[in-house]
């Protein structure tokens, strides 16, 4: 649907639907939880179907809404989240153990697409200038595709279980904050919450970059002491 809306040019439609396809992958891993059909095959449909609605539908609202004039090449630039979202899927597919990741490798492809959609329903030459909005573009379309196959680690959606909300209660009071915050703007928010995730693996890395460096320097200063670190 979102594919056949960017070809008529409905692009609110467009992005709308990833949207909804977002929600739904958000809960299928539930659904099949509390039935009990977690099974190899759905792991496969699963990225099968985020290959369409993360990868192709994307790609396709960066082509029609604004490669669309430059032929080949606008072809070629608006396909590259379609095909490294396709290797990260199957990348996650060869290194699932189980159905349950504690962390994601990469940033996962329903958010690379929710951030691509979200630009271009609320801020694409709206809220941002034509000049600005033609800069985010360009950033999205080349350093998406990047981090979908980095090593950054992100965090999985939490689940929602008395367990682990009293394990881990600060991420679930900030994703409720989350949710207030894009209600309260109208979706607009959405956007900010993207960016602001993206940041969190970047971020995270850089820590543990210089925690493990600072750690290895203090071995090397304080040898007899390296078995306290």
């Amino acid at each position: 649907m979102s594919i056949i809306n960017s070809a008529n040019l409905d692009m609110n439609q467009a992005c709308l639907f990833i949207i909804y396809a977002s929600l739904f992958d958000a809960f299928d891993g539930v659904v099949a939880r509390f039935t009990g059909t977690s099974s190899k095959f759905g792991v496969e449909l699963d990225s099968l179907s985020d290959v369409i609605s993360f990868g192709a539908a994307p790609s396709f609202i960066l082509y029609r809404f604004y490669f669309y004039d430059l032929n080949g090449i606008g072809i070629a630039v608006s396909s590259l989240i379609l095909i490294f979202s396709a290797l990260r899927l199957a990348r996650f597919n060869i290194q699932t153990v189980g159905f349950d990741k504690t962390f994601f490798s990469g940033v996962p492809a329903p958010l690379s697409a929710l951030t691509v959609s979200s630009f271009f329903l609320f801020y694409f030459n709206n809220n941002f200038s034509v000049e600005a909005s033609r800069i985010i573009v360009y950033v999205l379309t080349l350093l998406l595709p990047v981090l979908l196959v980095s090593k950054f680690k992100y965090d999985p959606l939490p689940k929602f279980s008395l367990r682990e909300v009293r394990k881990r209660p600060v991420r679930y009071i900030f994703l409720i904050l989350m949710i207030i915050f894009i209600a309260v703007t109208k979706g607009e928010g959405l956007f900010a919450f993207c960016l602001f995730y993206i940041s969190t693996g970047i971020i995270r890395s850089i820590y543990y970059f210089f925690r493990k460096t600072f750690l290895k320097k203090k071995i090397v200063e304080h040898p007899g002491e390296s078995l306290n670190y």
